[in-house]
C-alpha cells in the first residue's frame, strides 16, 4: 500500500470543495493522487473549474460521462476498482453527494481502504433524492466523517455513528468562496450583453423541478412571473434544460438563457444579484456568505444552518412571485449570521484531521 491520498472529483460541486483540502495537503507535504470520474464533462462543466480553481490537472481522468443513475455508477465503480489496487492508496477522500462519491466509497470499503468523506451529515430526509441514498450510504462506509455544521454533527450522532470517527471542520467551498472572491468576475453581465439593471439569478435542474412535464410548466410560470418584477438569469444546466425551452422559458422577454458559467464568471454574477431562485445544495451557501437573498425552490433543505444563520429560505413554486417581491422590498441585508467554522480555514482544519488519521494508522 502506498502512502498516498487518492481524492476522487466527477462533478461540478466536487471541485471547490476539495481545492482547499489538495492544497492544504500539499502545504503539509502529503502525497496525492487527483482522481476525476468525468462524471461532469464538458467544459463548461467541469474543466474551467480547474482553471478558476487553481486545482493541479487531474493524474488520472475516467471519462465515465453521463447515464442512468444506476449506469454510471457501475461505470464509475468499475473504473475506480482498477484505480484503486493499482495505486493501493492509504486513505480515499470523496466529496459532498453525487455518485461519483458513492461509487468511491463502496469500492473503498470493500476493498478494505480506509474512506474520508468530507460533507458529511447533510440530510433533507428526503428520499425521493438520488443525493440523499449517496448521502447516507457514504456516510455508513466511511472511517473519517468531516461535518460542515453542528446540525450535521447530530445527524451522525443519531445514526451512530462513533463519536471518534466524527469532526466538525467547517465548510471548505466557502474556502474557496473567500479565496477567490477578488477574482470574481464583476462585468459578467455587461458580458452577456444584459441591460444595466438590477437582476435576479436561478439555478433550476432538480427532477422535482425539471423531470414531470406539469412541474416543468409550473416552473417556467413561476420564472416568468418573477421575470415580470426582475430580469432573470439562468445559466442552464444540461439537465432539464430542454424541457424548460419547450415550455416556452424564453418566451418572456425578462428572461435571459446561458450555458453553464466558470465558477469565477458565475459566483460574480451572483455577488452582483438582488437574489437568487435555486434547487440547488451549494448555491445555498454561497448565497449564505455573500448575504445574497436566496429563495429555495424545493420542500425541504440538507442544509438548513442556511436558513437558521444565513439569507435562504424554502418557498414552493405558487409561493415565488410574492417571495421575490418581498425580497426586492427588503433589499439586500447590511449584515447577517454566517454559520460558524465557515471562516476559510476548513481545508487546513481538513487535512489535519487526516495526517493525524494517517499516522495513527501507520
Amino acid at each position: 500500500m502506498s502512502h498516498a491520498v487518492l481524492h476522487v472529483t466527477g462533478a461540478r460541486p466536487n471541485f471547490p470543495k476539495a481545492a482547499p483540502v489538495v492544497a492544504a495537503l500539499r502545504a503539509r507535504q502529503v502525497e496525492q493522487v487527483l482522481v476525476h470520474t468525468g462524471q461532469h464533462y464538458d467544459d463548461k462543466m467541469s474543466e474551467v473549474f480547474f482553471r478558476d480553481l487553481r486545482l493541479p490537472r487531474p493524474d488520472i481522468n475516467l471519462g465515465v460521462g453521463s447515464g442512468t443513475q444506476a449506469g454510471q455508477t457501475a461505470a464509475i465503480m468499475t473504473a475506480l476498482e482498477t484505480v484503486f489496487l493499482e495505486r493501493r492508496p492509504a486513505m480515499v477522500v470523496v466529496y459532498g453527494d453525487v455518485n461519483s462519491t458513492v461509487a468511491a466509497a463502496l469500492v473503498a470499503a470493500k476493498l478494505q481502504i480506509p474512506i474520508a468523506h468530507v460533507e458529511a451529515g447533510l440530510r433533507s430526509f428526503d428520499w425521493t433524492m438520488p443525493e440523499e441514498v449517496n448521502r447516507v450510504v457514504t456516510d455508513r462506509l466511511s472511517d473519517v466523517v468531516l461535518a460542515t455544521s453542528p446540525d450535521a454533527i447530530a445527524h451522525l450522532a443519531h445514526e451512530g455513528v462513533p463519536a471518534e470517527r466524527i469532526h466538525l471542520v467547517g465548510n471548505p467551498m466557502i474556502d474557496t468562496l473567500l479565496a477567490a472572491r477578488d477574482r470574481f468576475t464583476p462585468d459578467v453581465v455587461a458580458a452577456l450583453g444584459l441591460p444595466d439593471e438590477p437582476y435576479a439569478v436561478a439555478t433550476l435542474h432538480r427532477p422535482g423541478n425539471v423531470d414531470d412535464p406539469a412541474d416543468v410548466a409550473a416552473l417556467v410560470a413561476a420564472v416568468h412571473a418573477v421575470a415580470d418584477q426582475v430580469r432573470v438569469v439562468l445559466p442552464l444546466h444540461p439537465r432539464g434544460r430542454g424541457r424548460l425551452e419547450d415550455a416556452g422559458l424564453l418566451d418572456h422577454a425578462g428572461v435571459s438563457v446561458t450555458d453553464p458559467l466558470g465558477y469565477l464568471d458565475f459566483m460574480g454574477l451572483v455577488d452582483g444579484a438582488q437574489l437568487v431562485v435555486t434547487d440547488s445544495g451549494g448555491v445555498q451557501e454561497e448565497t449564505t456568505v455573500l448575504g445574497v437573498p436566496c429563495l429555495t425552490l424545493r420542500p425541504n433543505t440538507e442544509r438548513p444552518v442556511t436558513i437558521t444563520h444565513g439569507t435562504n429560505r424554502l418557498v414552493t413554486r405558487e409561493a415565488l412571485p410574492q417571495a421575490v417581491a418581498d425580497a426586492l422590498a427588503a433589499g439586500r441585508p447590511a449584515a447577517w449570521p454566517v454559520p460558524p467554522l465557515w471562516d476559510g480555514h476548513a481545508g487546513e482544519r481538513i487535512a489535519d484531521v487526516l495526517v493525524a488519521e494517517l499516522r495513527a494508522r501507520g
